[in-house]
């Protein structure tokens, strides 16, 4: 039988299809989307395959990617519509984090991560589908955490390997003063980067410290009842494949970096 993450695919692509263009355009209608996912999967008149696109469907209503109904004359099932959310997130479907399997095959085509950085971005994912974005929040700026300290780690071997002294914050306690020496550490070097090098470094590593990490920060230590929401995690996730493709071209470049 498929899992769960695959029938999640498989459906949420039959309901982009079958969206209308415009909001009012036509209507969506549970049976033919479910009977559409149910074909697809190849596995006609399976209870458990349908147990499973049902629960997929009904966890889809539950965090508001859908809602029943498809104007005030017809406010029922079997009528639904697409959420502002849920279209959102449809028209980044191959890559976005409410689809799980679409989001890790974009991210493997760019990047491999740690084991460490691979396990908190699988939770993050797990919490951001099941509509727990504080959790979320947390999780994805582990996995950039990870990612940073790991490309630290390259930069400290290489200038050890060459004598070199190192920085003194590059190894502070404080995540901030790591970073901070990071960045320095590439702003000086950049004249030795390739120019499509320089510009994603200065693109996509403030992203880091600007919306993961900030999110992560504002998740951590709440000042509020919600100090994050769905979009700012939304956009986290986003970024996040972006910045482990750019924390990999790092850490080949500083494999051969010279003083």
């Amino acid at each position: 039988m498929p899992l769960i993450k695959e029938v999640r695919a498989c459906l949420l692509q039959v309901i982009a299809e079958q969206m209308p263009k415009r909001i009012g355009d036509s209507n969506l209608q549970s049976g033919s989307v479910l009977e559409e996912t149910d074909r697809r999967l190849g596995r006609k008149r399976d209870p458990s395959l349908e147990e499973a696109i049902l629960t997929v469907f009904h966890d889809l209503l539950r965090t508001g990617y859908l809602a029943w109904g498809y104007n005030l004359c017809n406010p029922n099932p079997p009528f639904f519509h697409v959420t502002e959310r849920g279209r959102m997130s449809l028209a980044t479907l191959s890559r976005d984090p409410m689809n799980p399997d679409g989001y890790l095959n974009f991210l493997s085509k760019n990047a491999n991560l740690n084991p460490i950085a691979d396990s908190y971005l699988k939770e993050a994912l797990s919490c951001f589908v099941n509509d727990l974005p504080k959790a979320a929040a947390v999780m994805i700026g582990g996995a950039a955490e990870s990612m940073a300290l790991e490309l630290r780690d390259k930069i400290t071997e290489r200038l050890n390997s060459l004598n070199c002294d190192i920085p003194k914050k590059m190894n502070d306690f404080r995540i901030k003063m790591v970073l901070d020496s990071i960045y320095l550490f590439f702003i000086h070097n950049a004249g030795q980067m390739s120019q499509d090098l320089q510009e994603s470094f200065k693109s996509y590593w403030p992203a880091f410290s600007q919306q993961i990490r900030s999110t992560r920060n504002e998740a951590g230590h709440p000042s509020s009842f919600a100090p994050v929401t769905f979009y700012n995690v939304h956009a986290s996730m986003l970024i996040f494949p972006e910045l482990a493709k750019l924390t990999r071209q790092l850490i080949e470049w500083v494999s051969h970096y010279e003083k």
